[in-house]
């Protein structure tokens, strides 16, 4: 499988949630993974938001960040540029999508292009999901709706 993981699918692995087991077990499988280089930022903002909420302690929050941090170079960190972000206009606009969704949504599709094979979108944003499956991607998890 190769695995697009946005920012929703990502931060389940450094904060122990519902999904954390499905996307370890989804990232253990896959034989490519990605992510777009603004899943850097918003993971660490969804790391630090988990704490100001005080769903995780200040101590899990600075050990998720390392982890996070030092796992970072092992992912395929696809580039925002100008061909993803005319992409993420159009998608945004077409579908209403959130400006972020957008720009993972146009890098997905974008790189399924660039490699000519499916790629599977791993997404716990419900609008994300399903704008996913109307473009004709592998979406997981695929019992959400």
């Amino acid at each position: 499988m190769i695995l697009y993981l946005d920012a929703s699918a990502l931060v389940k692995r450094y904060i122990a949630e519902a999904g954390s087991q499905e996307v370890n077990a989804w990232i253990a499988a896959a034989e490519s993974l990605a992510t777009s280089l603004i899943t850097h930022t918003e993971v660490a903002a969804a790391l630090t938001r988990a704490y100001r909420l005080k769903l995780i302690t200040g101590e899990e929050t600075q050990r998720a960040l390392q982890i996070f941090r030092s796992e970072w170079e092992s992912l395929l960190r696809l580039p925002l540029n100008e061909a993803t972000v005319a992409r993420g206009d159009f998608l945004a606009c077409e579908h209403g999508l959130r400006g972020y969704d957008a720009i993972h949504l146009a890098t997905v599709l974008l790189w399924k292009e660039t490699l000519g094979l499916p790629v599977t979108l791993a997404t716990y944003d419900r609008q994300l999901l399903e704008i996913g499956r109307l473009v004709k991607l592998e979406v997981l998890p695929e019992h959400r709706s």
